[in-house]
């Protein structure tokens, strides 16, 4: 493995700060920035490391992504220390997080091992209807070595051991990190978990490796050994990213997760049946993690009258009893107000609960908007990231439908309705299919779970790509297709071998399960 850059080669480096966000204490770590040199010798070593790591069957693979699963948990108790001392999240968040991430892990130690992810593919020679066919097999085969960029929010489940680096080494791709600069210190050590249960499992050396800075992330992306990029983060910076890609003599693919409102819909009904409980399911996920989540619904559509008046009193009355909650860093908590403050002047929004800075550090206490549906605009569907709502109150559903023509295409749309609400629970599930990557009914969209189904991304500016970053189909990006044609059997993978197979296969058209 590579181990965590230092300054030791070059006392003259220049070593990366941490900042306790609960304090806005800064202090210096032992990490220094990545060269441009020590980048391209760790993408080099990556590079080589795909050559075997390709080549490792599946069982092996499986039995690696176990063992990482296995040495985070070792790890907890430090790992869950030093990321509450980065982010301001709270240990018991961080512990569920860390375990999502081993969770994440054994998933796709699971999907390895039963192999159908290859989508194999065997035509035997023979004729058909245009004369005679050849024999050709197919399957999807590592893309190669993949840069990972750390998202500041999920220092576990979206960083260093998160979903990202789970898919690309279950796909047989190296990966070459880049940590976060808000939690460097979090990034290094379960890098460094991770690379010594790499080593202990027989990794090639190069399987892993991390740099450190923004220059040294940019100069990742442009190196010309990696194949693929997975960036969870802001808009902006992905599109600089983007800019590097296209300027590289091979373009790569970009996985990137970008920005989402995550409309919420509340039909008459429902805000009739369930006001009280929906404003306190609505403002948990609002606040949730200080607002500090991809799928936060950041405008809710709730309408006009007394049931909807008692459900938006319901999230005003909490916001306004609310504590103030400690956000990531110094810069999400100084465009938190710059963001609240342009809904409002460009927006038109009118402000319900105005924030309040908390006493120290980086924290502060929710805000709540609110405009008409029939003024609503682009101007009032900004992403804001961190604890705001802006509540759009609507007269009828075609209000909803042309209000939600001004809302960016999102991760999530969430609809709550009754069961006597047919009608217009189907109107509002064709004004969102458009709209957004995943429906959610009568619940909340944060929280994503884990699974074989689950899809994460969405139409852009949401994700760049039809992939989800979440799920065992997230292996899908780190992958392609591969066809062998009248190749002698010595050649072929094992899965692509005339005889029993490990995996479930289309054999002359027909899928056939493991086993035959």
């Amino acid at each position: 493995m590579t181990a965590p850059h230092t300054p030791a080669a070059a006392t003259e480096a220049r070593l990366l700060t941490t900042t306790d966000p609960r304090s806005g204490a800064r202090r210096a770590t032992a990490i220094a920035v990545t060269s441009d040199a020590s980048v391209a010798a760790t993408a080099a070593r990556a590079a080589s490391a795909f050559c075997e790591l390709r080549e490792r069957p599946r069982t092996w693979r499986a039995g690696l992504l176990r063992a990482l699963a296995d040495a985070l948990e070792a790890d907890r108790e430090a790992l869950v220390d030093t990321a509450a001392a980065e982010t301001g999240l709270t240990a018991a968040r961080l512990d569920g997080e860390l375990a999502r991430s081993a969770f994440q892990f054994r998933l796709f130690a699971d999907a390895v091992a039963e192999g159908g992810y290859l989508e194999a593919i065997i035509d035997h020679a023979g004729p058909t209807p245009l004369g005679p066919g050849p024999d050709v097999r197919r399957m999807l085969v590592p893309i190669g070595p993949v840069a990972v960029f750390g998202s500041s929010n999920f220092p576990f489940a979206f960083s260093v051991p998160g979903g990202d680096t789970a898919s690309a080494l279950a796909a047989g791709n190296p990966v070459v990190l880049k940590a976060h600069s808000s939690h460097p210190l979090t990034s290094q050590r379960a890098f460094t978990v991770l690379a010594a249960a790499a080593d202990a499992h027989g990794a090639p050396h190069g399987t892993l490796g991390i740099v450190y800075g923004q220059a040294a992330g940019a100069a990742l992306v442009a190196d010309p050994a990696i194949a693929a990029v997975g960036f969870t983060g802001s808009l902006s910076t992905g599109r600089i990213l983007e800019q590097i890609i296209a300027g590289r003599e091979t373009p790569i693919p970009f996985y990137g997760e970008l920005s989402s409102v995550n409309p919420l819909v509340i039909t008459d009904g429902a805000a009739a049946a369930r006001s009280g409980e929906i404003a306190e399911g609505l403002f948990a996920s609002v606040t949730g993690s200080a607002g500090q989540l991809c799928t936060k619904p950041g405008i809710a559509f709730i309408p006009r009258g007394p049931a909807g008046d008692a459900l938006v009193e319901g999230v005003v009355a909490r916001a306004r009893a609310a504590d103030a909650q400690t956000v990531l860093n110094g810069r999400i908590h100084g465009a938190f107000e710059q963001i609240r403050s342009r809904l409002v002047s460009d927006g038109r929004a009118r402000s319900l609960v105005a924030p309040r800075a908390g006493g120290e550090g980086f924290s502060l206490t929710p805000a709540v908007l609110t405009i008409d549906a029939a003024d609503a605009t682009a101007a009032v569907a900004e992403e804001a990231f961190g604890p705001l709502i802006v509540i759009v109150r609507y007269g009828s559903i075609d209000e909803v439908g042309a209000a939600l023509r001004a809302v960016p295409h999102s991760l999530t749309a969430t609809i709550h309705s009754e069961p006597g609400e047919t009608e217009h629970r189907r109107a509002l599930t064709a004004a969102v299919t458009d709209l957004a990557g995943r429906i959610v009914y009568n619940g909340y969209p944060t929280g994503v779970r884990v699974s074989w189904a689950m899809h994460h991304g969405g139409p852009w500016p949401a994700t760049n790509t039809l992939h989800t970053s979440v799920g065992v189909t997230a292996i899908r990006r780190f992958l392609r297709p591969l066809a062998w044609q009248d190749a002698p059997a010595g050649v072929l993978p094992a899965e692509l071998r005339d005889g029993p197979a490990d995996l479930p296969r289309r054999v002359d058209g027909v899928l056939r399960l493991a086993g035959a």
